[in-house]
This record gives C-alpha cells, sequence and structure tokens, in this order.
C-alpha cells in the first residue's frame, strides 16, 4: 500500500466539494401489485437526472434489505428534496428517502 503523508491529506482534502447523498428505503407497499411498473418509471427518471447530470451515481442495492438505493446528486440539499418528492415512488409510497449533504473529490468515479 502506498504510504499517504499529512501533507498530501490535507492537499487533497483541500479539492474536496459538496454533494447530495440520497439512501432509498422500501416502504411495505413496494411488494404491493402494480409496484414493479412504478418502481421502472422511478428508474427512468433516474436516466433522465444521470443525463442532465444531476444525478451523477445511483446504485440500486440488488438485494432486498434495508436500503433499495444510494445516489449521490450534485445538486444542493434543498433541490434534492424537491427532486425527490417528485419521483413516481415516493409520490406513490414505495419508497421513503434520507437526504445527507456529503464532500468527496470531484472526478471520482467506479471503477469500468
Amino acid at each position: 500500500m502506498d504510504e499517504i503523508t499529512d501533507d498530501f491529506m490535507r492537499e487533497r482534502l483541500a479539492t474536496t466539494r459538496s454533494y447530495t447523498a440520497v439512501l432509498l428505503r422500501p416502504t411495505p407497499r413496494r411488494r404491493e401489485p402494480g409496484a414493479d411498473a412504478v418502481v421502472w418509471e422511478h428508474g427512468r427518471r433516474n436516466f433522465a437526472l444521470r443525463a442532465e447530470g444531476v444525478l451523477a451515481i445511483v446504485c440500486p442495492v440488488t438485494e432486498e434489505a434495508e436500503v433499495s438505493g444510494i445516489g449521490i446528486f450534485t445538486a444542493p440539499v434543498e433541490e434534492v428534496v424537491r427532486i425527490m418528492e417528485g419521483d413516481p415512488a415516493v409520490i406513490a409510497g414505495l419508497f421513503t428517502y434520507q437526504v445527507l449533504p456529503v464532500r468527496s473529490f470531484p472526478g471520482d468515479s467506479l471503477p469500468g
């Protein structure tokens, strides 16, 4: 493992910027008939938000768990709350969400 000095850490930490993370949680309504069609539209909306550059990273959880997905938005908390309130699966009561201000390094991405 590379040695990481204090100076290197200070230099890199100075380059971080604010993002907004969303934790998406399923409700009991997620198991109701017809829920999958609503979740499909939720996914379509996520594709649109990605195309607009607002949703930088979207990670659906691939097994049944307390969390259904994680998203990293480039928008401020207030705007992300507005975006999430317009989500079809949130409107239908299939998901709830938690919005968290976070910091990260611009240009970070998931490995291909």
